[in-house]
């Protein structure tokens, strides 16, 4: 049966030919452009509110340590997601753990407030799938690897 390239679907490919090199660079691609992409996204719509209306997943116990209002708070938010969204893309290592970093600090504001739950169970496997696995494959994404040559 033929194996699907990661990143080049349409080429039918022999698993004997993948090398791990070839893996870790697919894996490190694709997650270096989602993890650019989605906070980007998601901290361009804390000024549009398209996807969601974010305030409601803010603890108001943020905003009594925050003397800023939750439109504020949520712009502050936006910025620093488009922020690490491009730290993502220009340093993928340092920028998956910033991005983890965040997503399970958004998990322990909703975990201490006791509400959205699932969003913040989903925010923790994400932080620690994803975004954990780009930093770990950066240092080795981008080398050649001479059993490839």
């Amino acid at each position: 049966m033929p194996t699907i390239h990661p990143i080049h679907p349409a080429a039918d490919v022999s698993p004997s030919s993948i090398s791990e090199h070839h893996v870790v660079e697919s894996t490190h691609t694709w997650l270096k452009y989602l993890f650019t992409a989605v906070p980007i996204i998601a901290g361009a719509d804390k000024f549009s509110h398209l996807l969601a209306q974010w305030d409601a997943y803010l603890n108001p116990l943020v905003l009594n340590v925050v003397p800023v209002s939750a439109t504020t708070f949520m712009h502050l938010v936006g910025i620093i997601e488009i922020v690490a969204g491009v730290l993502v893309f220009l340093k993928p290592r340092l920028g998956g753990y910033v991005v983890m970093g965040w997503l399970l600090a958004i998990a322990l504001q909703l975990l201490v407030w006791g509400r959205f739950l699932d969003v913040a169970v989903r925010d923790i496997v994400i932080a620690l799938s994803g975004p954990l696995i780009l930093a770990r494959f950066a240092p080795f994404a981008g080398k050649s690897d001479r059993r490839d040559q």
